[in-house]
């Protein structure tokens, strides 16, 4: 079962203001966008089921892996991006034939929250060049339910 999307919003909300720090995940010291998605499940969800290891920032890395993805699915229930609704995390691709590197939350139709080098986490639109980046969604859900 999915957390509900209000409690997932509300977390990611709290994030709002934390500074960007690369590969941290402290709610108002720092935290980079996959440490805002590994704050919220902490709060949704539960402890971390495994550790993260050290990542690269490169936008534009290609490769046959999807490691973000693959880490995601491991842990959350899969949907189409197209049927991503508020509450949910979104995987987006920086750079055509790039990996998907980058990680938010949906807070509406049209807004989403993510932390961005030199800005830290924001809400902001989710724009028509935003959107047409996202390559995978998920929803925040224990790995026991999928």
């Amino acid at each position: 079962m999915a957390a509900h999307p209000a409690f997932v919003i509300a977390a990611a909300r709290s994030w709002l203001g934390t500074p960007y720090h690369d590969q941290a995940s402290l709610r108002g010291v720092g935290c980079d966008c996959l440490g805002l998605a590994r704050g919220v499940w902490r709060e949704v969800v539960g402890s971390e089921t495994f550790p993260i290891p050290p990542y690269s920032r490169d936008w534009g890395e290609t490769g046959p892996h999807e490691v973000l993805a693959d880490g995601a699915r491991a842990m959350m229930p899969e949907i189409a991006p197209t049927q991503a609704s508020p509450g949910a995390l979104i995987l987006f691709r920086m750079a055509p034939r790039a990996i998907a590197k980058h990680v938010g939350i949906l807070t509406s139709p049209d807004s989403f929250i993510h932390s961005y080098e030199r800005l830290g986490v924001i809400e902001e639109p989710l724009t028509p060049a935003w959107r047409r980046r996202i390559a995978f969604a998920f929803l925040f859900s224990p790995s026991d339910s999928i």
